[in-house]
């Protein structure tokens, strides 16, 4: 079952990390000049992030937080 979750979180994470950097080329291929793109590919990238670091815990045998 931990395999299982660990596997579901690092793919959870590639995607956003994924889905952020292509947010963040897309907006500047663009003509937009807004930030809020920006702050949304940061904040997918940083929850990308944090989702593989918790993976990487798991997988190596750690409990989360509330478990």
């Amino acid at each position: 079952m931990r395999s299982q979750r660990v596997g579901t979180i690092r793919a959870l994470g590639t995607v956003s990390v994924v889905a952020g950097f292509m947010t963040a080329l897309v907006t500047l291929t663009s003509d937009y000049n807004g930030l809020e793109p920006h702050i949304l590919a940061v904040l997918l990238v940083l929850t990308g992030i944090g989702l593989r670091v918790e993976a990487a815990i798991l997988d190596r045998g750690g409990q989360p937080p509330g478990m």
